[in-house]
């Protein structure tokens, strides 16, 4: 009826019979056992009352909700996203939400919400793509998590293995000089990079792989242009290179969105891709399905990775921080044929 109060947990105990402890013991769960007569009696009476428990209650009383904590950089990134349903879908299978936080790259946003995500007792916390060389915020980042991990908290990060938590932990190094030497065994012999910023860790990873690679098999170091690590990134990136008459027939771009950008940029500057110039990326996200001609890429495993973090934060704890490393495969499509 209009108007009539919510019942309590109050309303409870007394239609039940028993004390307000036992009855938020028994529909907000406790490590300590209620006797099974009682627990079907404050059943009864809270079926009766129509009393809903409350979610605050429930975490007070277990020492945490049933959510886990994903903070990503950018959620409209497909590697991100797709990061994030391989995560959502398992923690489904464990009867767990997912609470999205996106942080834009901000360090003063991701701390936020490390700190919220600590004082709303998520049962655990993933943190993806937070892999700054600002070695302060690494600092405050590790320190908000060993404050969370000491209230009873889990965590783990799909990064590198700079914070104080299991990792899973992705071959971008190695990923990137696998693609150089594929590259140069197709006949590529100048390369040029389109790189991210230099405080992103995936991206000077990648290009440090690339270069070294390329050295390697070539003896000569590739070029590189430095942008934004997104879509329009690399389509400025490429651009800039275009306009400087560029020597190379081979282009790496540090992740795919940068890859998709430089191809807008080669086909609005007449360069055809495949033809004229070599262009590859990072990444295979699933944009790639419809990307003419096809993007050669080095492939990562990315709904596995959010299910691997997730299977970090929930399986047993350890003594000792895990790493669970993930690499890529070298993918070649139409993007890079082979040189006559």
């Amino acid at each position: 009826m209009a108007g009539e109060r919510a019942a309590t947990l109050s309303d409870v105990a007394r239609e039940a019979g028993v004390s307000l402890a036992t009855a938020s013991r028994a529909l907000n769960g406790s490590d300590r056992v209620v006797r099974p007569e009682l627990q079907e009696r404050v059943l009864a009476a809270a079926t009766k009352l129509g009393y809903t428990p409350n979610a605050n209650a429930q975490a007070m009383a277990r020492g945490s909700t049933e959510t886990v904590g994903l903070l990503v950089k950018d959620i409209a990134d497909p590697y991100f996203s797709t990061i994030a349903g391989g995560l959502a879908d398992e923690a489904e299978k464990h009867g767990l939400l997912v609470m999205l936080c996106n942080t834009g790259g901000q360090a003063e946003r991701e701390q936020k919400f490390l700190a919220a995500l600590r004082r709303q007792r998520s049962r655990a916390i993933v943190l993806a793509g937070s892999d700054t060389t600002d070695m302060g915020h690494t600092r405050e980042v590790a320190d908000l998590l060993t404050s969370y991990l000491d209230g009873g908290g889990r965590a783990a990060a799909i990064s590198q293995p700079r914070l104080p938590v299991d990792t899973v932990v992705i071959d971008n190094h190695g990923g990137a000089k696998a693609l150089a030497e594929r590259l140069v065994g197709l006949g590529y012999r100048r390369a040029a990079v389109l790189t991210g910023p230099e405080d992103l860790l995936v991206s000077t990873e990648r290009h440090a792989g690339f270069a070294e690679g390329w050295l390697e098999a070539t003896g000569s170091k590739p070029a590189y242009v430095a942008d934004e690590f997104s879509r329009d990134g690399g389509h400025r990136a490429m651009s800039r290179l275009l306009e400087d008459g560029p020597e190379a027939d081979c282009v790496f771009a540090v992740n795919d969105l940068m890859a998709v950008g430089a191809l807008a940029a080669c086909r609005q500057a007449g360069v055809e891709v495949g033809k004229d110039l070599a262009v590859a990326g990072f990444d295979d996200i699933a944009t790639l399905r419809d990307v003419t001609p096809g993007l050669t890429t080095v492939r990562l495993p990315l709904a596995d990775i959010g299910r691997l973090a997730l299977e970090l934060v929930l399986g047993e704890p350890s003594a000792e921080l895990r790493k669970q490393s993930v690499h890529g495969e070298v993918v070649l499509r139409e993007s890079t044929p082979p040189r006559s």
